[in-house]
């Protein structure tokens, strides 16, 4: 191993003990159920803050999204305002009614709000059904975590797949299962700390060695395909409108995502939720900014041939100097890793709670809990080894599918209407099955080059009908089906 790479081990090593001592402290307050899946409600602003952003953009956010704007060019901006949205959303149109509501009746899960009021039969059939769309989707989540770390370890130090798919895993497993939901919002804050730090610096770096403002318009300008400097996309009219309204509908479908609005239930009272979210939103701004600059220039200095996924880690190697380089690696490479925390805290969550199983085994639901989060990791590290995808497909996949199952019934609920048991039932197959729908159809040639948009935008980032169209349905059915308090 050379000297740089030893760098890097020394530091993701140093950083990963700081992980696991936070478990182990965080180890001492898990007595009950409630203590492990929601931190008995005790989370002040700045662990609600950033936790939450970490949760919702690390690996995404790093490798995903600065892939997508090296890609695609100024179109692909078109996401942001969405994606911020979704964090207004969540905080201030979903946050106050979720946190008042977890204090008052109790809840542990995201799944017992949404399965508040119904009749007894009802509540146990939705949470079943709500189980295993979040354990489907989530376990596609982790495993574009456990890829993300894996590709990482085999730039940096030469490994295998296998070997660096166990190692993310491993580490993660060590302090969630120790610590649970007060280790993971912990540690999900010094990741985000650390990712506002890393997405100043590098996209600066690479700002000025693209030759500033000037130098990234000459080299993209003389390089860059058609409609790359173009906002539009070289797009007009409504296939403009598809575009802009699928790519904002991956800010949509936060507001049905559990590991976040996990976060909202467990903020402690309502000064901690308003100053969690001026924390959080500014924290977006700052680490979506610095990924589109860093992308752009990115372009103009390697061209348009490198792996977008990858350009994080090439910048940082070809950039700085070894040591600082090293330093910024084992940095992302830790939050990569530590994100699928919050995700794999979720599933565990759905099985172990929300299936009762925990429940069944009186005064052993936290070891119960654990051993679920176990298991589902083991099958997340199957799936990483044995279904490639890239990650952004991956993520996208799952998020819009837990979105449009969970979300419009969150929003009926926080609006003040309270649909019966089949409305509920029937709205969340229609958001989680209508997105399954159209992802499957993108993966098919059913027409030709040049053929209408609906077949082209299938399966892509801006793809209108798997983003948005599912939530229509949604809501109509809980509309019909609802009472207004």
């Amino acid at each position: 191993m050379s000297g740089d790479n030893w760098i890097v081990l020394v530091t993701l090593v140093a950083y990963k003990l700081v992980l696991v001592g936070v478990g182990i402290w965080a180890s001492s307050r898990n007595r009950t159920e409630g203590d492990f899946l929601l931190a008995s409600q005790g989370l002040g602003a700045w662990v609600a803050g950033l936790s939450y952003a970490a949760s919702t953009s690390s690996a995404w956010v790093l490798l995903g999204f600065s892939g997508f704007v090296y890609a695609n060019g100024l179109s692909a901006l078109w996401m942001v305002p969405g994606i911020w949205g979704g964090y207004v959303a969540v905080w201030l149109f979903f946050g106050k009614r979720l946190r008042a509501e977890t204090h008052t009746q109790g809840h542990v899960t995201p799944t017992d709000f949404i399965i508040a009021g119904l009749g007894k039969q009802s509540r146990r059939i939705i949470a079943a059904i709500a189980s295993a769309m979040i354990l489907f989707c989530f376990i596609f989540y982790i495993a574009a975590q456990f890829g993300a770390a894996a590709a990482a370890f085999e730039t940096q130090f030469g490994l295998g797949v296998t070997e660096s798919v166990l190692i993310g895993a491993a580490v993660v497993l060590v302090y969630a299962v120790l610590g649970g939901f007060w280790a993971v919002s912990v540690t999900d804050m010094l990741q985000g700390a650390l990712m506002a730090l890393v997405a100043v610096i590098l996209p600066v770096a690479a700002f000025l060695a693209a030759g500033g403002v000037s130098g990234i318009a000459e080299a993209l300008s003389q390089s860059a395909p058609d409609g790359y400097l173009d906002i539009t996309g070289g797009h007009g009219g409504f296939v403009l409108l598809g575009f802009v309204l699928g790519v904002w509908g991956v800010g949509v479908n936060a507001m049905g995502q559990p590991q976040l609005t996990a976060r909202l239930m467990a903020v402690k009272d309502e000064q901690a939720r308003m100053r969690g979210f001026s924390i959080a939103i500014i924290w977006a701004v700052m680490v979506f900014t610095g990924m589109t600059v860093l992308a752009l220039a990115g372009r103009a200095l390697v061209g348009g041939s490198a792996n977008g996924e990858s350009l994080f880690y090439a910048l940082s190697n070809q950039l700085f100097p070894p040591i600082l380089a090293g330093l910024v690696i084992a940095a992302v490479l830790s939050a990569v890793m530590s994100t699928v925390d919050s995700i794999l805290l979720s599933a565990s969550a759905a099985v172990a709670h929300d299936l009762g199983v925990a429940q069944r085994f009186k005064g052993r639901e936290v070891l119960v809990s654990r051993i679920v989060m176990v298991s589902i990791a083991a099958i997340a590290v199957w799936m990483t080894l044995s279904v490639p995808s890239t990650i952004f497909a991956r993520v996208l996949f799952a998020w819009s599918a837990i979105g449009a199952a969970f979300g419009p019934i969150i929003a009926m609920r926080v609006l003040g209407f309270e649909p019966k048991g089949w409305a509920v039932g029937s709205a969340m197959c229609l958001g989680f099955g209508l997105t399954v729908v159209f992802n499957f159809l993108g993966s098919l040639p059913l027409a030709p080059e040049g053929s209408m948009f609906l077949i082209q935008w299938a399966h892509a980032p801006g793809d209108p009908f798997e983003r948005v169209v599912p939530w229509i349905p949604a809501l109509f059915v809980l509309w019909l089906g609802g009472r207004e308090r």
